[in-house]
């Protein structure tokens, strides 16, 4: 009843009670869509570690053990984690793990995220749990990607129940619609973003962030009516200034696209001030 290929690896009959493995089909792996998936998140996750000098090749291989995705929440959540720098033990992995995933699960589970991870999911090179988290992550923090849509794949689920393994396969749907919202708002109420171009010349960010952090701002340090592209580009840029000092990531638009009515690049900015302020209250 298994799809052509498929095998079944001795330590993965070595189950608990209740407990089930899951492995993907191998039809699956080859899948376009998939394989495409993978790299769109291997090049992000390299993009957004490159600092750090760490280049990933295979999800697999190089998410397994904790290091790389202890890197990427740092990374993107802005936060800390108290865990050991390189552990080669299994039980010091799976330690860091368990502190990552418990970080991580923290992040996503108040915004309705449903966790399809677990610490031995990931230790265990499991392609499909590894995806979950990273397609996760990537969409809770807005990564400046598109996610191929409708990506499924079938896996084959081994479960002991009264000491007799059962197999079943199962479609499991990696990503639905990934269309970003902002081109949902770009396209069906342009009318309503005319308020957006109030921004492009820094001026309100500027005076948006006084508000925010309960500050006057003094006019010598901005262009309170910007003449030229230069002006506005300066206000703008100082307005991401002011907005590091406050806490927040570095915007990843640049200057040069709000002040060029880059409508989107500027809905990105406005959007993480609110929730970065409404998450603070």
């Amino acid at each position: 009843m298994l799809p052509a290929g498929t095998e079944i690896h001795p330590e993965d009959t070595m189950l608990e009670e209740n407990a089930e493995r899951i492995m993907l089909d191998p039809t699956s792996r080859e899948n376009l869509k998939f394989k495409d998936l993978v790299k769109v998140l291997i090049d992000w996750i390299n993009s957004e570690l490159e600092e750090d000098r760490i280049i990933v090749k295979d999800l697999e291989e190089d998410c397994y053990d904790g290091q790389v995705l202890q890197k990427l929440f740092e990374q993107l959540s802005g936060r800390k984690l108290n865990v050991a720098e390189v552990t080669q033990s299994e039980i010091g992995q799976k330690q860091k793990l368990q502190t990552v995933l418990e970080a991580v699960n923290e992040q996503l589970r108040p915004h309705g995220w449903s966790v399809e991870w677990t610490v031995d999911s990931i230790h265990s090179k499991n392609i499909v749990a590894i995806v979950y988290l990273l397609v996760a992550l990537a969409m809770h923090f807005q990564a400046p990607i598109r996610l191929p849509e409708h990506v499924s794949v079938q896996v084959v689920v081994v479960k002991k129940q009264e000491g007799v393994l059962h197999t079943a396969v199962v479609t499991k749907e990696l990503t639905s619609t990934t269309e970003d919202a902002f081109d949902t708002l770009l396209d069906h109420a342009p009318d309503k973003l005319n308020v957006v171009k109030t921004f492009a010349d820094g001026v309100y960010l500027i005076l948006l962030m006084g508000l925010l952090e309960d500050y006057f701002v003094p006019l010598y340090n901005f262009f309170l009516t910007p003449e030229n592209f230069e002006q506005k580009v300066h206000n703008v840029a100082f307005a991401f200034e002011l907005m590091q000092d406050g806490g927040l990531k570095k915007p990843k638009a640049r200057p040069e696209d709000v002040v060029n009515l880059n409508l989107k690049s500027t809905l990105r900015v406005l959007y993480n001030l609110f929730t970065n302020y409404k998450n603070t209250e």
